[in-house]
């Protein structure tokens, strides 16, 4: 979006035949309650937890896909929406991952990379039983006219898997092929969710974007790289700012200020509005301004098309990136926009 005024088989199917969807419906549950416990061991579900020196690359789905999605994630080289298949986000974080650890960026996870993935410890799917704050809601399909978002008090999720999905970083449909006849709206549900565990934020001191790479990049002290995530950025029409710029504020569940004026595609008689905050929200749950005027980094109402499009000119990350990147910048912080 642009502006202030604003703007997710295996490498090879176990089974000749057998789809991804149908793997996913194996995994089973373990009788424990809350976020934290591992699932039960049935073939899907160990495939993902288990070491693995098989080859990932373009093509690839099913459970070492999955697996390496969430050690990507839990080592903030961030997949975007995490579900189970090989795609461009992967590519790019598998990429990032490699030049960051001296390998050769092939975007094709290797025996090598993995030993290095594999250093993370803990499960990577556990249980998690849906709260009543998960299914309170409201729920309801966000209007197409900006007019009637307008009309909104808070722009929500369209329904309760929608958010869980959200919540743990992954496409809904993942969600549902992982939960085989749960009742994803009920509290007291237990569910099987992806474990992408995130160490505490280090503070950024400088963000790089680049147009080439389509990829936000948080760096900290000593040109370390802190953090790498997918973004959608800029277009033929709105052009990402190239320059040196700097981080000026940093709103959670901001409000957006719609205005023709802003959009090449809109009619510039129509009038404008005021958009309720929520994670429907065009610029998300959070808003990081550049010094730039009506620019700026943030979240997106639809995580799945990352990195797959263009925006009005800003920058923009699955809210969870967003969230994240957030807490490592302040006011002041060196924004670079790059070829």
């Amino acid at each position: 979006m642009a502006r202030h005024v604003l703007r997710l088989a295996y490498a090879r199917n176990y089974m000749r035949g057998s789809t991804l969807h149908e793997l996913i419906a194996a995994v089973l549950v373990l009788a424990a309650s809350g976020l934290g416990a591992a699932v039960s061991s049935d073939l899907f579900s160990s495939e993902v937890e288990h070491a693995t020196a098989a080859p990932v690359g373009p093509g690839a789905t099913g459970a070492k896909v999955l697996r390496a999605q969430i050690l990507l994630g839990c080592a903030r080289f961030s997949p975007g929406e995490i579900d189970g298949r090989y795609g461009d986000d992967l590519g790019i974080a598998i990429r990032g991952y490699q030049e960051d650890h001296g390998l050769k960026p092939t975007g094709v996870i290797d025996a090598e990379m993995w030993k290095l993935l594999d250093s993370h410890t803990g499960p990577l799917l556990v249980s998690y039983t849906i709260t009543a704050a998960d299914v309170k809601g409201p729920f309801e399909r966000t209007p197409s006219n900006v007019a009637d978002q307008a009309s909104l008090k808070w722009m929500g999720y369209e329904s309760p898997q929608e958010g869980l999905g959200e919540k743990f970083h992954m496409s809904p449909k993942l969600l549902a092929q992982l939960n085989p006849g749960k009742k994803l709206d009920t509290a007291g549900e237990q569910i099987t969710v992806v474990n992408v565990r995130l160490t505490p934020a280090r503070r950024a001191s400088r963000v790089v974007v680049s147009k080439s790479r389509r990829t936000v990049t948080a760096f900290g002290v000593g040109n370390r790289l802190l953090a790498q995530y997918p973004a959608t950025m800029g277009g033929p029409h709105d052009p990402l700012p190239i320059g040196n710029w700097k981080i000026v504020s940093v709103t959670r569940n901001p409000w957006f200020y719609w205005d023709p004026v802003h959009f090449w595609n809109v009619d510039p008689e129509k009038a404008a509005e005021k958009l309720p905050p929520g994670p429907r929200n065009p610029a998300g749950v959070v808003w990081m301004g550049l010094s730039k005027p009506h620019y700026g980094i943030h979240g997106t109402p639809d995580p799945g098309h990352v990195r797959h499009g263009e925006s009005y000119g800003c920058i923009r990350l699955t809210n969870w990136d967003a969230n994240d990147l957030s807490h490592m910048v302040v006011r002041g912080t060196p924004a670079i926009l790059e070829e």
